[in-house]
C-alpha cells in the first residue's frame, strides 16, 4: 500500500498536448524532459493505484495551458467574410432602429398636434338663467305639498329663457 510509482512524460506527449489537435506550421525543437535518476518504475499494480499523488521531494509540473487563437486571426477566409457581413448587418439594424425611433417620435407628436387642433373644446358659455332655475328647484324642494307657492319663480325662469332664446335667434340672423 505504501509503494510509490513514477510517471515519465515523453516529448511526443508534450508536443501533442501543446498542439491540441492543431496543425503546426513548422516544427520547433522541444527540450528533452528531465529523467529522474531514480530506478525504473515498477509496473502499476492494484496496490499502487491507491497512493495519493507523487512522493515527497519530486517537482510538481504545472498544468499545460494552450491559449486560444486570437479572434481576429482565423484560418478560414470564408468565415471572415461571414463575420464582416454580420457586422455590417448589425450596423444597418442599429441605424434602422434609430430611424424607427425618430419616426415614431415624429408621428406621435404630429398625432398629438392634430388631436389638439381637431378636438379642442369650444369656449363654454355660462348656462343662461342658472340662478332662476336653482331658485325654482329650491322652492319645489321646500314646498313639496304646495308647489303653487313657486309660481312666481317659475314665471321668472320662463321669462329669462324666452329672452335668451330671442337673443340667440336675432344673433343668428345677423
Amino acid at each position: 500500500m505504501g509503494e510509490s510509482f513514477t510517471v515519465q512524460i515523453s516529448s511526443n506527449l508534450v508536443r501533442k498536448l501543446l498542439e491540441d489537435g492543431e496543425k503546426v506550421k513548422k516544427k520547433t525543437r522541444k527540450p528533452k524532459p528531465r529523467i529522474s535518476q531514480e530506478p525504473q518504475a515498477k509496473p502499476l499494480s492494484d496496490d499502487s493505484l491507491s497512493v495519493q499523488g507523487p512522493p515527497i521531494g519530486w517537482p510538481v509540473q504545472p498544468p499545460l495551458y494552450v491559449p486560444p487563437p486570437p479572434p481576429h486571426k482565423t484560418l478560414n477566409p470564408e468565415l471572415d467574410g461571414v463575420r464582416s457581413v454580420l457586422q455590417e448587418s448589425e450596423k444597418v439594424v442599429e441605424r434602422l432602429q434609430k430611424q424607427e425611433e425618430n419616426m415614431l417620435q415624429e408621428v406621435t407628436q404630429r398625432a398629438k398636434d392634430l388631436h389638439d387642433k381637431e378636438f379642442k373644446l369650444p369656449n363654454r358659455k355660462p348656462m343662461p338663467c342658472l340662478d332662476e332655475k336653482d331658485a325654482c328647484l329650491k322652492c319645489y324642494k321646500e314646498h313639496i305639498k304646495d308647489p303653487l307657492k313657486c309660481a312666481q319663480l317659475v314665471k321668472g325662469f320662463a321669462d329669462c329663457a324666452r329672452t335668451v332664446r330671442q337673443q340667440q335667434v336675432s344673433a343668428a340672423t345677423n
